[in-house]
Order: structure tokens, then C-alpha cells, then sequence
């Protein structure tokens, strides 16, 4: 029943979301390092990895969404033409950012006399880059500009290691579900202290394929199923209320959880590594499959924004750093919703700006390379 499905609505609108997301967090947090009033205690203002969680449960559902039919309609997945795909759309902009990040931006720093110290030198980071190993740089040298692309080494690493093993394990289930308990037992054992090298345990707690595998386990559900899951849901509506309450909940209220409740039921590393993922599953299920594609979340304005997304995720820490750079001492005079509105109006708008010259005339000349393995 849903075996042919080309294109799901609604979901370019929650990437977008997503984006902005992680956009507030970083800014709060940078407010605050600036002597701005922040908001960071704020729930809100705190779901930055949140966001960028259910980036890869989103990964996990369209890869292996499109792996599976792929594997129906041509009997085999073309390896090649997965990673060429991945390559073209994630390396330009990827190694542009590193490349301004760890050479140009040091050089123009110092040349401009700008105040901000690099916590690391080219020598000791561009291998780490190079394979896909951001999440490493941050580990050993803490906070820098080029932070974010974390996440775009895990999901780097997701494609290099998911595809072949799809392809080559005949029982798709069985692959999922295995690899989500391998990862279940590893993050069971860093939490009980039985793994303590702290590297190690940086890359167990970074690397989150339970959250692709959650989305692959959503993509197998939807492919396979006989069901008709728009009457599933009405079914059960009373359920998808609740999952819904409990993710408002939690991106708004769970600071108060403890207060309010006399325990946090948020705390656990069970409800962010599992529960949280198969939230956002349920999310995704409803927005691409129930929602209309005439929904608000399909409006072209949102659609082209979530399109748009991976560059407002890769370009914002460093518009951040502008507007701080650039208008601090104007900002800090202002009264302090009025500096708070004007700044995001300025990283936000900044970001998007920046991200669609950066699709337009960067991202594009290598995305027409890509039409040509469909």
C-alpha cells in the first residue's frame, strides 16, 4: 500500500524546524558567554541536540525507506550511485566549511585583530575532518566555530557502514533490529560504568544509530505493512495525542518536570536515546503519511526553507559569530527583548540569506551532477 511513495510532505517544513531549533540553542548560549540576559535555563532553549536527534531518526526512516524500494524494483542497490548521491550533496558544503573554518578563518582573524582564540591548529584537526571525525575535535579541544558538524560526521559514517549491510543481509528486520540492540547494549554498558575510557564512550553516546535504526525500523513498518494507516491512526487518535502531549512537554516544560511531578521523568538515558527517537518516529509517520500535502507544514515558503536546512544548520554558529562580533556593544544598550528580537531576526535572517546563496550558487553546481544517476 505504501510501497511507491516518491516524495513525503510536510517533512522539509520539520526540518526547518529542527534547524531553528539548534539556532536558539547555540544562541543562548553564546548570549550568555557575551553578557547578554540568555534564556538558556529555558527548556526551549535547550533542544539543540534534541533537533538534531531527530535528524537522524529522519536519516534513518527516508535512507532506508528508499533502500528498500530500491531493492524491490531493481533486485539489487547500487552502492556506487548511494555513496556518489551522499557525496555530491553532503561534501561541498561540508569541506567548504571545514576549509574556511581551520585555514581561512584563523588567517582573517588575525589579520583583522578579531578577539577570539582558536582552540586548536591545523596540524592537530584536519585529519580528524577528513574522516568524518568533527564530533573528536570537539572531544579533545572543546567549543570552536565549526562545532556543529558533529552530527555530519555521524551521519557519514551512518551511509558509509548502512548500505552495503542493507544490501548484503537478506532479513531487513532482523539487520535493524540488530543493530538497535547492539547499540542498546553499548549504551547500556557506558551508563553502568562498565566502559569508562572516555573517548570510547564519546563515540558510543555520539554516534546514534539507535536513532537511524528507530527510523529504519518506521521506513520497514510503512513499506511492508498492509495496514491502512490513516485508519490506524484515526483508531487509535486518543494515543497519537498523547505522544504528541508528552513531545510538547518535553520541548517546552521538561525543566519544570521535577517541580511540577516531584521526579523528572526526562532524566532517564532510556526516554532521550529511545523513547525521544520513537517520538519523533510517530511525528514523522504523521506529518509525511496522515498530514495533507496541503497542510500549513507543505507551504512553499516552508518547503523551500527546509531545503534550505542544511545550510542553515552549517552557516548559523558562524552568522552567530557576526552579529555577536558586529553588534555587541549596540545590543547590549538596547532593552533586553528588544536586543533578544533583533538578534534573531539578524542570525535568522542572516542564515537564511546566506544558506540560499549558498544553494543557488554553490550547492546547485554540484546537485545537477546528481540528477544525472537517478
Amino acid at each position: 500500500m505504501y510501497k511507491n511513495i516518491s516524495f513525503f510532505p510536510n517533512l522539509n517544513a520539520l526540518r526547518f524546524v529542527a534547524a531553528l531549533l539548534v539556532i536558539f540553542h547555540h544562541g543562548e548560549v553564546i548570549r550568555a558567554k557575551n553578557d547578554f540576559i540568555s534564556y538558556e535555563h529555558l527548556s526551549f532553549f535547550q533542544n539543540g541536540s534534541t533537533a538534531v536527534k531527530f535528524f537522524f531518526v529522519l536519516s534513518g526512516f527516508l535512507i532506508s525507506y528508499l533502500l528498500l524500494k530500491e531493492k524491490a524494483e531493481k533486485k539489487t542497490i547500487s552502492i556506487p550511485n548511494f555513496y556518489l548521491k551522499r557525496v555530491i550533496r553532503i561534501w561541498p558544503l561540508y569541506f567548504l566549511l571545514v576549509t574556511i573554518g581551520i585555514l581561512l578563518f584563523p588567517f582573517l582573524f588575525e589579520v583583522l585583530h578579531i578577539k577570539y582564540t582558536f582552540p586548536y591548529k591545523v596540524d592537530q584537526v584536519w585529519l580528524l575532518f577528513l574522516l568524518f571525525l568533527p564530533s573528536v575535535v570537539t572531544f579533545k579541544f572543546g567549543s570552536h566555530l565549526l562545532e556543529p558538524l558533529w552530527s555530519i560526521g555521524v551521519e557519514e559514517w551512518f551511509y558509509i557502514i548502512w548500505a552495503p549491510l542493507f544490501k548484503w543481509i537478506d532479513n531487513k528486520l532482523a539487520f535493524i533490529i540488530g543493530i538497535f540492540l547492539i547499540k542498546i547494549i553499548l549504551l547500556t554498558l557506558c551508563f553502568n560504568n562498565m566502559i569508562v575510557n572516555d573517548l570510547l564512550v564519546h563515540l558510543i553516546k555520539t554516534f546514534a544509530f539507535e536513532s537511524m535504526a528507530i527510523g529504519g525500523l518506521g521506513a520497514y513498518f510503512l513499506y511492508n505493512t498492509s495496514m491502512d494507516i490513516h485508519q490506524l491512526y484515526k483508531k487509535y487518535a486518543p494515543l497519537n495525542y498523547l505522544l504528541s502531549t508528552v513531545l510538547f512537554v518535553y520541548f517546552f516544560f521538561r525543566a519544570y518536570a521535577h517541580a511540577l511531578l516531584g521526579f523528572d521523568i526526562f532524566e532517564s538515558w532510556l526516554f532521550s536515546y529511545i523513547i525521544l527517537n520513537f517520538l519523533f518516529l510517530n511525528l514523522i509517520l504523521f506529518s509525511s503519511v496522515i498530514l495533507s500535502s496541503e497542510s500549513f507544514f507543505n507551504r512553499s515558503f516552508l518547503d523551500y526553507a527546509g531545503k534550505i536546512s542544511y545550510g542553515i544548520y552549517m552557516y548559523h554558529m558562524i552568522v552567530i559569530f557576526a552579529v555577536i562580533h558586529l553588534g555587541k556593544k549596540y545590543l547590549l544598550n538596547l532593552d533586553p527583548w528588544l536586543s533578544f528580537t533583533i538578534f534573531y531576526v539578524l542570525v535568522i535572517v542572516g542564515t537564511c540569506i546566506t544558506a540560499h546563496l549558498s544553494k543557488k550558487y554553490f550547492e546547485d553546481f554540484f546537485m545537477k551532477f546528481r540528477s544525472k544517476l537517478n
